[in-house]
């Protein structure tokens, strides 16, 4: 990347304040904006003001850490991170469903914060026809250069909403007629739930799984049996043998 603060094309980050307050102008997809720690002089108010304006979360990072990100750019202790793509809105995805004649298929992703899950996500709602991915805003990855590369063009074709009260989003999805349902322990056998109306799967992050909120507001929770030593699918996994038993069900391919 040079000092004049192009994005540099594998990682999507831009350096340097003035680049940051042009990307944060002109509208460009941001999706975090990366202050060195205890970095406040000058326009810096102004950049995180911006940010938050557009809901965009805003990061303290180490100084060196900073450095290492922009790869020896000139960043004056700013850096935003480039969305892979133009995040899109529930209401977006209502509308994609409604297009497709089908009843709502949604994937939440409630924290997951490595870029290949993520993007191993995306993948499985594109292929198994899911009308978009809802992350929150803080506490998870988001579309990322990374998260895009691993999607394999996923990125591309499924609509992703960022919202900023995961419970608060999903009150308005029940109160559209979305059943939620929370892949979590100690849940109903996936394969014996009926998936046949608008359906959101919430899919826990890595660490720590589904956050207490969000598997109260849940309607259902979901379970696949674990018969080995450890006690969990890895996060995308669970979601592609969640997913492709609704695909099952939606598609009428009938179990011998």
């Amino acid at each position: 990347m040079k000092n004049g603060g192009e994005i540099q094309q594998d990682s999507g980050v831009i350096a340097g304040r003035n680049a940051v307050a042009e990307a944060l102008r002109s509208g460009r997809a941001i999706d975090k904006l990366c202050l060195a720690r205890g970095e406040r002089s000058g326009s810096v108010a102004a950049l995180i003001a911006k940010a938050k304006q557009r809901g965009i979360p805003v990061k303290e990072i180490d100084p060196k850490k900073l450095d290492f990100m922009c790869a020896g750019a000139v960043h004056q202790g700013v850096a935003a991170i480039a969305a892979a793509k133009e995040y899109a809105t529930v209401d977006d995805m209502f509308q994609l469903a409604q297009e497709r004649g089908e009843p709502p298929f949604l994937i939440i992703a409630d924290g997951l914060e490595d870029p290949h899950n993520l993007g191993a996500v995306l993948r499985v709602a594109e292929c198994s026809g899911a009308h978009g991915v809802i992350l929150p805003s803080r506490r998870s990855v988001g579309l990322t250069w990374a998260v895009g590369k691993s999607s394999a063009g996923a990125v591309e074709y499924v609509p992703v909403a960022r919202v900023t009260n995961l419970a608060s989003t999903l009150e308005d999805l029940k109160k559209r007629g979305v059943w939620i349902y929370a892949a979590d322990m100690d849940g109903q056998p996936w394969c014996e739930a009926d998936y046949s109306g608008p359906t959101a799967v919430v899919i826990g992050s890595e660490g720590f799984g589904v956050g207490r909120l969000v598997k109260e507001k849940s309607d259902f929770v979901i379970s696949l049996p674990i018969r080995g030593k450890i006690n969990s699918l890895n996060a995308s996994v669970a979601c592609g043998i969640i997913c492709y038993e609704i695909a099952r069900q939606r598609l009428g391919i009938k179990t011998k």
